[in-house]
């Protein structure tokens, strides 16, 4: 994958970070309280060295029930200590008692009224340990860690979602191109979403390098180097906030709500500075609305006719309740904080270390 672009702009810190379950621990928050009473079983449990599919595998087996009769929220990553919940039908209540696993510990039971299905999710806590972490670079860190308190980070797709070697993305561009045929239908779509997401990816990674160019460089040049008509460059100098807004846009409300067209720049700047809106990026695809105007002369290079459902996306995430502790005996520099459903953790450290 081409590299992204990071809109923060020191240089790289050379720290370790290992995503093991020591290191890295994430809890779900779920998109509802549990309401106490019904017909499934919420368990929450505690996880080390599994993937999801592992522990709904290692359940089913022990509750004596179908793997696809066991809810859940969301795919929690193997190489991690991840809290999360699943649901059961009641049925299997006596068979809870005597459930064991050296890599799994169930944390408390609830009840609720319906199944938990994918996406049932509000968003995920993160904490992550970094190592060998100097005076200096936890200082840098830090400085990091509190712009992105203010501004955000871009909403890319982790490196996860491209598969081990990372060029999932690029089976899925054959797919599409006639070039290769996959006959497993789950892995077809694995290959499309992966290209679906690497189109965003390099979108995303293109809008920062002009808002950087708007920033660094005069009216004048950036029109000549850009070609971008100046009254609007000089409006995308004036917006406070690092990722710069182009008529045509598509805004969402944030956290959630409907997707509109930019029709004011210097309005819809002010808000997406103060989080009530975000700009949105293009998941092509069938059954998709696009950016119009300037914003879409850009998106156009990366709308790829696909044969799945399009969606937008998030351009632009503000993680919430961000704690740093530095740990100057040990060389340790520990952060907390929660992120939207899936917005990707690796992607906060990214763009802390480059």
């Amino acid at each position: 994958m081409n590299k992204l672009q990071r809109y923060l702009n020191h240089s790289k810190i050379d720290v370790l970070f290992k995503q093991n379950r020591d290191d890295f621990v994430v809890t779900e928050i779920p998109l509802y309280e549990f309401s106490g009473d019904g017909e499934h079983i919420i368990i929450k449990f505690r996880k080390k060295d599994l993937t999801t599919w592992d522990a709904v595998q290692i359940f089913s087996e022990q509750l004596g029930c179908k793997s696809r009769d066991i809810g859940y929220a969301g795919l929690k990553d193997k190489n991690a200590m991840t809290i999360q919940q699943i649901s059961v039908h009641k049925s299997c209540e006596e068979k809870l008692n005597s459930f064991k696993h050296e890599n799994i510990k169930i944390l408390e039971t609830n009840r609720h009224n319906n199944k938990i299905k994918i996406g049932h999710l509000k968003g995920n806590k993160f904490f992550i340990r970094l190592k060998r972490v100097t005076v200096m670079d936890s200082k840098k860190i830090q400085e990091a860690v509190s712009k992105i308190a203010t501004f955000g980070m871009p909403n890319y797709f982790g490196f996860q979602r491209f598969g081990i070697d990372g060029d999932n993305y690029k089976k899925g561009e054959a797919i599409i191109k006639g070039e290769l045929k996959e006959k497993n239908r789950k892995l077809r779509q694995m290959y499309i979403n992966a290209y679906q997401s690497h189109l965003f990816n390099s979108w995303l990674s293109k809008r920062i390098e002009i808002s950087k160019l708007v920033d660094t460089f005069e009216p004048k040049e950036i029109y000549e180097k850009l070609n971008l008509p100046l009254d609007i460059v000089k409006n995308m100098k004036k917006q406070e906030h690092p990722f710069k807004l182009l008529p045509g846009d598509l805004m969402s409300h944030y956290p959630f709500g409907r997707i509109f067209n930019v029709e004011d720049l210097t309005v819809e700047a002010e808000k997406f500075y103060n989080r009530d809106r975000v700009p949105t990026g293009l998941l092509c695809g069938k059954r998709v609305k696009n950016s119009v105007e300037l914003a879409y002369e850009i998106e156009k290079e990366y709308d790829i006719k696909i044969p799945e459902d399009g969606a937008r996306r998030f351009s632009w995430v503000f993680p919430d309740e961000i704690e740093t502790n530095y740990k100057e005996d040990k060389n340790w520099m520990e952060i907390q904080f929660s992120l939207p459903k899936g917005s990707y953790a690796t992607e906060f450290i990214s763009e802390i270390i480059h």
